[in-house]
């Protein structure tokens, strides 16, 4: 096992993602997934790994987005990240699908001159409403801050309908940003309190790789049959 490299497998969207590190080079795959994902991950992967120079058995763990997200997806990931670690001896480290948001937001605010604005009095905190589109008139809503100590759930993953979105009372509304991707599908439902910045992002291979060190650090890398998505 070599620190620092990683396999990384995103597909709780229409996306499939996937993203394999070594050091501080990182390789992506993304594609259209949805009933797709389940043909062409593993032969993408494998790809991939063969691109970085990367053998399996290299890999310090083998990262998936465990939701929440499509259902279909998320079994497909686990099932791929099991076999893929169970094959190599490696641990399974699962992170929220939320959190990727989240990381996606972080980085581009870092390439947006509105980062500081955004922030309001407190630029050294990173605060982020994720909001996915569950389908059937709903969609999943977490909320994070990142520090120098990075990410910390500030508001527990939960399903709510548009105009039921809430966040934490300490927040103001010029303080955080909403990411994710249902803004569009729900137009016209939001809260009208809601007057954060809107980001369009999603999940990323590449965001679950930015959060593995942390996550490992964290304990949360698991033995690969303990590996479980989170619907």
């Amino acid at each position: 096992m070599h620190t620092n490299q990683w396999l990384a497998l995103e597909t709780s969207t229409d996306t499939l993602s996937l993203a394999v590190s070594r050091d501080t080079h990182t390789w992506t795959h993304t594609s259209a997934g949805g009933a797709l994902t389940s043909t062409h991950m593993i032969p993408q992967t494998l790809a991939l790994l063969k691109e970085a120079g990367v053998a399996l058995t290299d890999l310090q763990s083998v990262v998936f987005g465990r939701g929440p997200g499509a259902f279909t997806g998320l079994r497909t990931a686990c099932a791929v990240a099991q076999g893929l670690a169970f094959g190599a001896n490696l641990p399974v480290l699962p992170i929220d699908t939320l959190l990727a948001v989240a990381e996606t937001a972080r980085e581009l605010l870092q390439h947006n001159a509105t980062h500081i604005a955004i922030q309001g009095s407190t630029p050294e905190v990173t605060r982020v409403l994720t909001v996915i589109d569950a389908r059937m008139d709903q969609v999943y809503v977490a909320a994070y801050e990142h520090t120098c100590d990075g990410w910390c759930c500030v508001q527990a993953p939960e399903v709510l309908s548009p105009q039921a979105l809430h966040w934490p009372a300490h927040w103001t509304a010029q303080s955080f940003v909403a990411a994710g991707n249902a803004w569009s599908v729900y137009a016209g439902r939001w809260p009208a309190q809601l007057q954060a910045t809107r980001l369009d992002a999603l999940p990323t291979a590449q965001a679950l790789i930015r959060l593995a060190p942390q996550a490992w650090r964290e304990g949360l890398a698991v033995a690969p049959e303990d590996a479980l998505p989170l619907y």
